[in-house]
């Protein structure tokens, strides 16, 4: 089946179609700057270079207009259209066909994700508008995490005030960690039971998996909790807020800020949410790159911990992301503090397994299988459009 997946935000499009028997990308791209000057939109087809092209994007209708146009190029037939969805709230245990009703439930669980989800509904019906024959489909990030157990995503609260404004552990990337699992599972032959899949990028999040089923992560009511990441500052004390709001006299809009888009590896090393920068500072010496660093390191291990503990094991972990996929050097410092529990990697073999290679990293000798996987959230949101579309 031909589909094409969109992922819309707030003044960007990202799109690809590919084919989900032959896993062939036929076109993908991205539409940046979406209502702000300096517009343009980047297109390439079957694998080949990125052109880049200014283009006037007012608004998300434009902007796919544009991209629809683009696509005639390629000559393939849609068949359907699969949306990621940041936030799919109390509604969404799994992915949807899209319809008046679950088209109403995206626009309603936005406040959990305002920059997505709005932006996301709203492409969503344009593409009912403009293409009214063709199927579309939510795919929801944290449908995976849906069903943890109560105690993994109930927060000590009281009951009244979590049920009426749903708060929870809603979780994030879970359209790659279900990838992940079901990659690492055929490669295994089903051997696989207990795994710390860890998503490592500018967002970052692991995600313990038992036998197919969510049993925690580190991303809470939104995806600020958990990891430090590249703009994000992480899980920190709660009455920080209020401490800032009393103390520092900032907003409550200001602290959002300030926690979402100026902390993580950007405050720390003051100077670069980009990890392949901090790398290169924390070789030439600099001790905040260094710092930045070795807090990460040390909150994957922290909070991969926890995952194993949910688990009452582990028997096979999972890198992915841009960090994950490509710095084998965090790679190795992450397994080298879970050598107490016999995890053991081949350095050369680790070394090598980077620029969207696959495969195993571990020794022979070590207690758990330990892998480097590409993800491919495009592919899993297609292979759902196809299964819902039956």
């Amino acid at each position: 089946m031909n589909v094409l997946v969109i992922n819309a935000g707030s003044s960007s499009l990202k799109y690809q179609l590919l084919n989900t028997k032959t896993r062939e990308v036929f076109a993908k791209g991205n539409a940046e700057r979406i209502g702000i000057d300096g517009s343009f939109i980047g297109h390439s087809e079957h694998g080949g270079p990125k052109a880049k092209t200014p283009v006037e994007l007012p608004d998300h209708r434009t902007a796919l207009q544009e991209i629809f146009k683009l696509l005639k190029s390629v000559d393939v037939k849609i068949e359907g259209i699969g949306h990621r969805v940041v936030q799919g709230g109390w509604y969404f245990p799994e992915s949807a066909v899209v319809t008046d009703e679950t088209l109403a439930q995206v626009r309603e669980v936005a406040p959990l994700a305002p920059l997505h989800n709005y932006a996301e509904a709203d492409v969503i019906e344009i593409c009912r508008d403009m293409y009214p024959e063709l199927g579309n489909v939510i795919v929801p990030d944290t449908a995976f995490h849906y069903n943890m157990p109560e105690h993994a995503w109930r927060y000590a609260l009281p009951r009244d005030v979590v049920e009426k404004y749903h708060i929870r552990k809603y979780g994030a990337h879970g359209t790659s960690h279900r990838y992940i699992w079901r990659t690492v599972n055929e490669f295994t032959g089903g051997s696989t039971h207990k795994l710390v899949s860890c998503h490592l990028g500018s967002g970052a999040s692991l995600c313990a998996i038992e036998d197919g089923r969510c049993m925690d992560t580190t991303m809470g009511l939104t995806p600020l909790d958990g990891l430090i990441m590249g703009t994000r500052c992480g899980t920190l004390d709660p009455a920080t807020v209020f401490y800032l709001y009393r103390e520092a006299g900032m907003s409550i809009d200001e602290i959002d800020t300030m926690m979402n888009k100026q902390s993580g590896f950007l405050a720390i090393s003051e100077n670069t949410s980009d990890v392949r920068d901090i790398r290169d500072g924390a070789a030439a010496g600099d001790e905040k790159c260094l710092l930045a660093l070795d807090m990460f390191i040390y909150k994957v291990v922290a909070q991969g911990a926890a995952m194993i503990a949910s688990m009452s094991g582990v028997d096979t972990i999972t890198f992915t992301g841009g960090i994950g996929e490509n710095d084998w050097a965090t790679r190795q410092a992450v397994c080298e503090c879970f050598e107490w529990m016999g995890v053991r990697v081949d350095r050369e073999k680790n070394k090598s397994m980077c620029s969207g290679k696959t495969g195993v990293i571990s020794t022979a000798g070590s207690s758990v299988t330990v892998m480097v996987l590409p993800t491919d959230e495009e592919y899993m949101i297609a292979c759902d459009v196809e299964r819902l579309s039956k």
